[in-house]
């Protein structure tokens, strides 16, 4: 049953390796992909086909030497010569084709998962099932691509290479060392019997032994290599957040803590990263043992031979050289076990990343469909913990309406937002959304470089005007900022929290939608800066025909909005609260 077991997760192991390698040689590269990786083949066999040129020249050059035949020594080392150079051309370009196809195969993967984890909203859904426990999501999505993908292509190539020159290796040389090795005599209860072959036994024997010996030793290294590239990840993730934060974590005076939860992650670091090694040193102790006995090994079976005359010296060497070159190829379990584990790592990593990838491509929220006003039939809102909101919502904002939404903290109104944004998976029921609609979160996000790209985000910023990007500046009451738009910086930290809300404003009144979602979009202004804002606001959607949807706590607000939304507890089927309406 174990036995069994163990082919089961081969084959899955196998399965899941073979659905991350086959789509680059399917794509549209394929036929560049697939001519990069014949040539290599090629180059490989080439490569072997030298090593039995050379191993046949040792025969040559040291029986040479035992007859003290100077002129076949010296015709020997100018073919050496020849044999050497060829095997230099060869050994480079198979270097330089090998990188070429593993940058190519991880360019293409990279822009592949990419594109899948921005599409759809999977890098969003994926932090909201992580963060909330909800279910399985992969840690360190950018580490993944970043790195993983790039670990991934250079194992894949190298052992994929590695063991098919391992396989032609044994099957050019164990002919050789078969027919050179001769038979093995011995008696037993009175008859003699004979092996033929028996280098290649011996040497058959010697390596199995050895990969079994070497797995049991150096199998703890995979799960350790798994751990190792999380806990590297969220150690860089920390520090990248700090970063991000740093005026928040220094106006708390929060080094202290932050140094500690660094001294913790770097921790897991060391702690995991010392294990490794101590495994990797048990390993390194029976592969060197193994390598070293390996040279003399072939050396002690068959000097019999060579002192009862039965072979001369070149013999022997072409003997040592053959049964080198097969003990290599057997012995590719032993010498590869470090790079398999942390490629068994590396692939464990990406597989469950792309299955998370395949079940936010499966997650179903609301029917999103387009249509002439903002609306929601039958939704219910939900939390990724299951817990139900509010149920059976049948909402409508035409062109002409200013709705406020108000509640309690935690009563879902940020989650009806982003269920009328489009992106909130945990909903059922149908959601109706115009073409032009906008949304001011209430964390702006802003890309770091030129203050320009910032505005126009997400458009690219040379589709306006030096003018515009100006006057929508100073109509969002940045003045100061109007002559800055080459300026490159990280604005989501150089801005305060007011000067980034009103930057958010300044895209809207750079772009004028028609209708507009605002969550807490005045939250940092003070109340002069917010009323005349919100003015500026209403008037542009007024003028366009729209409509504008808020969420704000502020009672100054109420006087914009015509119509208000009001959460409150005790909702029906269920659900925490309900949602009512009034007007005025």
């Amino acid at each position: 049953m174990q036995l069994v077991a163990k082919f089961a997760l081969f084959r899955s192991t196998a399965r899941r390796v073979w659905a991350l390698t086959v789509p680059y040689f399917r794509s549209e590269e394929r036929w560049k992909a697939r001519g990069l990786l014949l040539a290599i083949v090629l180059l490989n066999l080439g490569a072997v086909y030298m090593l039995v040129q050379i191993n046949e020249w040792n025969r040559v050059f040291y029986d040479a030497l035992q007859n003290r035949n100077q002129p076949v020594f010296w015709e020997q080392l100018v073919r050496f010569t020849y044999l050497a150079f060829a095997y230099i051309i060869i050994a480079v370009y198979r270097f330089y084709l090998t990188q070429l196809l593993e940058l190519r195969w991880r360019a293409w993967m990279t822009a592949h998962y990419l594109e899948r984890w921005l599409s759809a909203k999977a890098f969003y859904r994926m932090e909201l099932a992580r963060f909330s426990g909800a279910g399985a999501a992969p840690d360190n999505p950018d580490q993944r691509i970043q790195e993983d993908l790039n670990l991934f292509t250079t194992y894949t190539v190298s052992l994929t290479m590695g063991l098919l020159n391992a396989v032609v290796t044994l099957a050019s040389f164990i002919g050789i060392l078969w027919g050179l090795s001769g038979g093995f005599s011995f008696s037993a209860g009175g008859s003699t019997y004979e092996i033929p072959g028996f280098m290649v036994w011996a040497a058959v024997a010697y390596c199995l032994v050895g990969s079994v010996i070497t797995h049991y030793i150096g199998r703890p290294q995979i799960p350790l290599n798994f751990q190792q590239q999380r806990y590297e990840a969220d150690f860089r993730h920390h520090m990248v957040r700090v970063r991000e934060y740093s005026e928040a974590i220094a106006l708390d005076k929060g080094e202290k803590v932050e140094r500690q939860h660094l001294d913790g992650r770097f921790l897991n670091v060391l702690s995991n990263y010392l294990r490794l090694i101590k495994a990797q040193k048990n390993l390194i102790w029976f592969t060197n043992f193994f390598g070293q006995a390996a040279i003399v090994f072939p050396f002690i079976v068959a000097a019999p031979r060579y002192f009862s005359g039965a072979i001369q010296l070149g013999e022997l060497m072409q003997i040592s050289s053959a049964f080198g070159r097969v003990q290599d190829s057997l012995a590719w379990f032993v010498d590869n076990y470090s790079t398999l584990a942390a490629w068994r790592a590396t692939t464990d990593r990406l597989t469950s990343f792309e299955e998370s990838l395949q079940a936010q491509a499966l997650t179903q929220g609301p029917a999103v469909v387009t249509g002439e006003a903002l609306a929601a039939q039958d939704l219910d809102l939900g939390l990724p913990n299951g817990t139900l909101l509010m149920s059976k919502l049948s909402l409508r904002v035409d062109a002409g309406d200013t709705v406020l939404i108000k509640g309690p903290s935690g009563s879902g109104k940020s989650t009806l937002f982003r269920a009328f944004g489009g992106i909130w998976p945990f909903a059922k029921g149908r959601v109706e959304m115009p073409d032009d609609v906008m949304c001011i979160p209430q964390n702006p996000y802003f890309p770091d470089g030129r203050l320009r790209d910032a505005v126009a985000y997400p458009e690219p910023a040379d589709r306006y005007t030096d003018e515009a990007l100006k006057q929508a500046l100073g109509d969002a009451m940045l003045p100061q900022l109007a002559n800055r738009l080459d300026d490159e910086d990280a604005w989501s930290q150089k801005l305060s929290g007011g000067e980034r809300q009103r930057l958010a404003i300044a895209r809207v009144l750079l772009k004028n939608p028609r209708w507009l979602l605002a969550d807490e979009a005045t939250s940092a202004l003070d109340p002069k800066a917010e009323e005349s804002l919100y003015r500026t606001l209403l008037e542009r959607i007024r003028k366009a025909n729209g409509a504008i949807v808020s969420i704000a706590h502020r009672p100054a607000l109420e006087a914009f909005h015509q119509r208000r939304w009001e959460i409150e507890a005790g909702g029906t089927d269920g659900a925490a609260f309900r949602l009512k309406e009034a007007r005025g």
